[in-house]
């Protein structure tokens, strides 16, 4: 492995490294998500000497609960059913980060942890796309249920998602939450994997222009990912004001990755998380193993901690292997101001469904491509002009009969909340539903786990 000498420095902000590699679960021993993903950064990480670094510190996850997991999805048929010790680990290493931050024993931090999330959708059956359960939902509603604002007001989160897929997971599971800001920046799905992520896409009924897709091009480099932060992502943060900025730090848009087409270094994504500032990084995908990840992981604990990423040298680095054609530069700045109009100029409605007697339904078809299962799903938003509305689901799989879930928002009005008990007693007393499930939002008593004082 290449050495990259680190600058003798103290690092200029605290940065907390929560490290879980689950080295025992693996989807298959070939399978590009498996127990090595991880095992090459530990090693960079010891032999460079990072945690002899005054100021960062390596940290050990907590295993969140299921009910944690029940916060954030409806887990089908249990969450015990759809999850994994690993997958509790993985979470609560995302929870574990947030903690230090929050609680303000660190300044950022860096969750460095697998199995990844992204994926993972608000209904969850199986796996898709490497992901059972979405860490960084997981962490959302963990962060509201126990560090809310001081005034009372909901607290305003980012997600930069920086994956080369699509995070169609987080953007399902936010579609309608007017006070998460979800942004996914991605190899266009017209040529990868899930096949999704268009500008159209930007929100639901009670949360337009809060979903912002940015489908860059095959070949995107460094150059490019950072122009669409500075044109795109970072204009619409500023006027977002978010309390809090989470990347959903995805590697697979590495030169090497094996399952993608794009150009950035490890020096590219260092400079993008310095641009980007987050609080927090969850790491999602990311499969050039050896070539990749120990110096792309490295690059992010450096520019969270505030130092300088210039030396790392990767190997089979040149400047032939990210250099970026002009066409997909002059592609990408007019693509930045069509992504500034969704987030500035939303539409009226939705693009993804219609409104039936006073509710806002689109039906979508999930394929669980690891479990090869197929979910059919009626989703619908009551349209209220108090909240963002009550979420009703009606979903199936070839592993589950048919089922519903209710959605009660936080901070519902009392019309949605009333109306959302009604839905569940009447379907619970019709014997039509395999399962009933009831998330709301605001029963913080759900997903239990230690309080901790609020800190602003």
């Amino acid at each position: 492995m290449t050495e990259t000498p680190l600058p003798s420095l103290v690092a200029a902000r605290s940065l907390g490294v929560v490290f879980f590699p689950a080295f025992d679960w693996a989807i298959s021993a070939s399978h590009p998500e498996r127990e090595e993903r991880l095992l090459y950064t530990r090693d960079q990480l010891l032999e460079e000497g990072l945690f002899d670094i005054p100021g960062i510190t390596e940290y050990r996850p907590a295993f969140a609960t299921h009910a944690q997991l029940e916060r954030a999805h409806f887990c089908l048929p249990s969450a015990a059913a759809v999850s994994t010790d690993s997958h509790l680990a993985s979470a609560g290493g995302a929870i574990r980060a947030a903690q230090l931050v929050l609680e303000g024993r660190e300044q950022r931090a860096f969750a460095l942890v697998r199995p990844p999330g992204h994926h993972a959708m608000r209904v969850v059956h199986g796996n898709r796309g490497f992901c059972n359960i979405n860490n960084e939902a997981v962490m959302v509603e963990y962060i509201r249920d126990h560090y809310p604002h001081p005034d009372g007001r909901p607290l305003r989160i980012a997600i930069v998602d920086t994956d080369v897929h699509h995070g169609d997971g987080s953007q399902d599971i936010f579609w309608n939450d007017p006070h998460t800001l979800f942004i996914s920046l991605h190899q266009d799905g017209h040529t990868l994997y899930p096949g999704s992520g268009f500008m159209p896409e930007c929100g639901g009924p009670g949360a337009l222009g809060r979903t912002i897709n940015i489908p860059l091009p095959p070949g995107t480099s460094d150059e490019g990912y950072l122009y669409a932060i500075e044109h795109a992502v970072l204009p619409i943060l500023e006027d977002f004001r978010p309390d809090l900025i989470i990347n959903s730090a995805g590697q697979d848009n590495h030169f090497t990755d094996p399952l993608a087409n794009m150009k950035l270094s490890a020096q590219g994504y260092a400079a993008l998380n310095a641009a980007l500032q987050p609080h927090i990084a969850v790491l999602e995908g990311g499969y050039s193993i050896r070539g990749a990840l120990p110096y792309v992981n490295l690059g992010i604990c450096l520019a969270l901690a505030g130092m300088d990423a210039s030396e790392i040298c990767e190997p089979g680095w040149t400047p032939e292997a990210t250099r970026q054609q002009p066409q997909i530069g002059e592609y990408i700045a007019k693509l930045c101001g069509q992504v500034r109009d969704v987030y500035f100029h939303p539409p009226a409605r939705p693009t993804e469904g219609e409104e039936s007697n006073g509710w806002w339904v689109r039906r979508k078809h999930v394929f669980y491509d690891t479990d090869m299962l197929r979910e059919g799903q009626t989703e619908a938003w009551r349209l209220c002009g108090q909240c963002s509305g009550l979420g009703r689901i009606e979903t199936a799989s070839e592993r589950v009969a048919r089922s519903l879930c209710v959605l009660v928002p936080r901070h519902a009005c009392p019309q949605c909340r009333a109306e959302g008990s009604a839905l569940a007693e009447l379907a619970r007393k019709s014997g039509r539903y395999a399962h009933v499930l009831v998330l709301d939002g605001d029963d913080t008593r759900a997903g239990t786990a230690e309080k901790t004082a609020p800190r602003c």
